[in-house]
């Protein structure tokens, strides 16, 4: 036994002796390239991980051939390491999940306006706050109130980060150290543990809830309203419904109630359009101008959700209330940057000719795409499909809904098509599945789908570029066989 072991021994010795040195490795083409491309620093970095690697595995007793310790081979396997290093983060993706502004995703595909206004910010200096008619300072969000104004109806307007931001920043302007009242049936919890009782104790500002989960009247906000109330806040719940024996009070009846005690009404309409979308087809959401028109003194709506532009919070209504939001110290904490000031704008723009808009904006466009238009781009893509996966799975086009997303129209679903990649054998189906779906996530340019009814459904809802998909799916031709 124990000359068993110093063999073994011996052999590792040799091993590590044959071992390149980060010199030697240096010289071998691929770290020569590596070097060009990645700098020396990061090279030697890879290199030397690349040797403690194979030292390591040696020292366990993990074998090696002496063509895996050449410093040809460990040049190489630095590079190829090098290389995924440098492969960004932020990475597109096709998303066929189904659901259009998909949160994990990114939400809002950016019309090409906003992307070319963005970029434009981005490579040169913009009249950001300065004033080119007088030369003096100015204020970034004179870059689109005039936009807001005009689209809302509003006498004045201010722009944040998000529209959490937004009511953060009303509750803690109007009602830090008082009381903000609320309908118990308008709580709200959105995504990433958003919660509106959160928001309000963050903000400084007591909860008062009125009226019960399901039934809220006008006498619950008149019975609390005091001299204590800051504000009355009315949340739009479009992440989800109340259905069956329910009231509520519209926004509207809320500024009658409150005029008198000159209490101001908060309407959050939480996704916010700023146009009716029946005219697309989809269900009628209340848009930011019906509710200034209805005397909310503030409305409160994303700009990354149903307007289809980069993430921001608007804060739209009464020119005194706003120039308070705008002095209170919070605002430049929530402020935006050039860029998406830039993007904004140009997105904002594309809303005063509504009767184009869907040609123009990815978010309206997706929503209002035909089902006839899907199933046709789903029966074209078919075969190529059938042909990526080889003989584990039947692929077939389908009919299938889409969801809007991101808590926009919780009940309404989209007449959608989809590719279904279904295996051919019951045994291990699920595994078949899930390996399929990281087959697709590991592509150059990633295939999201979902795993539903025993089959990955690929909703085609939301896929512009069907020549990107079909490289990806010729991309996927050597995983494939890892698909059997």
């Amino acid at each position: 036994m124990t000359a068993r072991l110093d063999v073994h021994a011996q052999a590792r010795g040799t091993a590590l002796r044959r071992l390149p040195s980060v010199d030697d490795v240096l010289k071998a083409d691929a770290a020569i390239v590596a070097i060009d491309r990645f700098g020396r620093s990061a090279t030697v970095a890879a290199v030397r991980a690349m040797l403690d690697e194979k030292r390591a595995a040696l020292r366990t007793g993990g074998g090696a051939r002496e063509a895996d310790v050449s410093s040809a081979r460990v040049a190489e396997a630095a590079f190829v390491r090098l290389i995924a290093e440098a492969r960004p983060t932020v990475r597109p993706v096709l998303n066929l999940t189904g659901v259009v502004l998909h949160t994990n995703l990114g939400r809002a595909v950016l019309a090409e306006a906003a992307i070319e206004a963005a970029v434009t910010a981005m490579r040169q200096t913009i009249a950001l706050e300065f004033e080119l008619s007088t030369g003096k300072r100015g204020e970034r969000d004179t870059l689109v109130r005039d936009l807001l104004c005009e689209l809302t109806g509003a006498e004045d307007a201010t722009v944040v980060n998000n529209n959490a931001a937004a009511v953060l920043l009303v509750l803690n302007t109007l009602a830090k150290g008082r009381e903000a009242i609320v309908s118990r049936g308008e709580l709200i919890e959105i995504g990433g543990a958003f919660r509106m009782p959160d928001i309000m104790a963050r903000a400084g500002a007591k909860l008062v809830e009125v009226g019960t989960t399901n039934r809220t009247h006008p006498k619950d906000y008149a019975a609390a309203l005091s001299e204590r109330t800051g504000l009355v806040l009315k949340v739009h719940t479009s992440n989800y419904r109340i259905e069956g024996f329910t009231a509520a009070v519209p926004a509207r009846d809320l500024v009658a109630l409150t005029r008198e005690k000159t209490v101001p009404v908060v309407d959050d309409l939480g996704s916010g359009t700023l146009i009716d979308l029946s005219r697309f087809g989809l269900a009628h959401e209340p848009t930011v101008a019906e509710a200034v028109a209805a005397g909310a003194d503030l409305v409160t709506f994303s700009g990354d959700k149903l307007l289809g532009g980069p993430q921001a919070g608007f804060i739209v209504g009464r020119r005194d209330l706003i120039r308070k939001i705008n002095r209170n110290p919070m605002k430049r904490a929530l402020r935006v940057d050039k860029i998406r000031l830039a993007a904004i704008e140009a997105t904002l723009r594309l809303y005063r000719d509504p009767d184009r808009l869907a040609d123009k904006l990815p978010t309206l466009r997706h929503l209002a795409r035909p089902q006839a238009d899907i199933l046709a781009q789903a029966q074209r893509l078919a075969p190529a499909l059938a042909a990526a996966l080889g003989e584990t799975f039947d692929v077939t086009a389908a009919a299938c809904n889409s969801q809007i997303g991101s808590g926009a129209l919780p009940q309404e679903t989209l007449p959608s098509a989809a590719l279904v990649a279904r295996p051919r054998t019951e045994r291990g189906a699920g595994r078949a599945l899930e390996r399929l779906a990281q087959v697709l996530r590991d592509l150059p340019v990633p295939v999201i789908g979902r795993i539903a009814d025993g089959a990955l459904v690929l909703d085609l809802r939301c896929l512009d570029d069907e020549v990107g998909f079909l490289d990806a799916l010729g991309s996927l031709a050597g995983g494939a066989d890892a698909l059997a």
